[in-house]
C-alpha cells in the first residue's frame, strides 16, 4: 500500500504547518511537502500556464506565483483549470516519494494543506495544526503582507479551520508560544510511534 506509514500534516492558511513540519524534521521526521512539490511542477509546466493563462504570468523562466495565486484565489473556473493541470502530477509525485519512504517501514509526514477539500488521499492518519480564525488573519496580513480583505479570502477559500479540527486524528495547537508548539509537537509525535507499534 503507497500510504501505510504515511501521516498527513494538514490545517488551514497561516496556522503555522511550515513550523511543525520545521519541528518534525528535527524530531527525525521525513516531510514530503505538497507545496514544495507543487512549485517545482508549476515550473516545469511553464508553457501549459502560459498557454491556459497568458504570458504575464511566466516571467524570466519562472512563473509568478503571486500573480497566478491573486487571479486563481479571485476566479474559481481558473482555479479549477490549475488544479486539473497540477493535481494530477502532484499526487503522481508524492506517490513515488511515499513508496520510497514505505521501505523504512516507519512514519513519516505528507504536507498536503488542502486534504479535507481535495479528497484525493487514501491515508488515514491526520494531524491538524489548529489557530484561532483570528490568528491567521494577523499572521498573513503581518507576515504575508496581504490586506484584510485578500487574506480574509484566501482563509474563506478553504474549510474552515475549525471544521478540519474535528476532522484530525491529532491536532497540534499552534495558537500560543514556539515553547508551547514544540511540546505539542513531541506529544503528538509520541502518540503516532505508541500507535504504530
Amino acid at each position: 500500500m503507497a500510504f501505510k506509514n504515511a501521516v498527513v500534516l494538514t490545517g488551514g492558511i497561516a496556522t503555522g504547518k511550515s513550523s511543525v513540519a520545521k519541528i518534525f524534521a528535527s524530531l527525525g521526521y521525513v516531510i514530503i511537502d505538497a507545496d514544495t512539490i507543487a512549485h517545482e511542477i508549476l515550473n516545469v509546466q511553464q508553457h501549459a500556464i502560459t498557454e491556459i493563462f497568458g504570458k504575464r504570468f511566466v516571467v524570466s523562466g519562472t512563473v509568478d506565483r503571486k500573480a497566478l495565486g491573486a487571479l486563481v484565489f479571485a476566479d474559481s473556473a481558473k482555479r479549477k483549470k490549475l488544479e486539473a493541470l497540477l493535481h494530477p502530477l502532484i499526487r503522481q509525485e508524492i506517490e513515488r516519494r511515499a513508496k520510497e519512504e514505505e521501505q523504512h517501514r516507519k512514519p513519516y509526514l505528507v504536507d498536503i494543506p488542502l486534504f479535507f477539500e481535495s479528497g484525493q488521499y487514501p491515508i488515514e492518519k491526520t494531524v491538524v495544526v489548529y489557530a484561532t480564525e483570528q490568528q491567521q488573519l494577523e499572521r498573513l496580513v503581518s507576515r504575508e503582507g496581504y490586506g484584510k480583505e485578500e487574506a480574509l479570502a484566501r482563509i474563506q477559500a478553504q474549510m474552515s479551520i475549525e471544521q478540519k479540527r474535528t476532522l484530525g486524528q491529532y491536532v497540534i495547537d499552534n495558537s500560543g508560544t514556539l515553547t508551547q508548539l514544540q511540546q505539542e509537537c513531541e506529544r503528538v509525535k509520541k502518540e503516532i510511534e505508541d500507535e504504530s507499534h
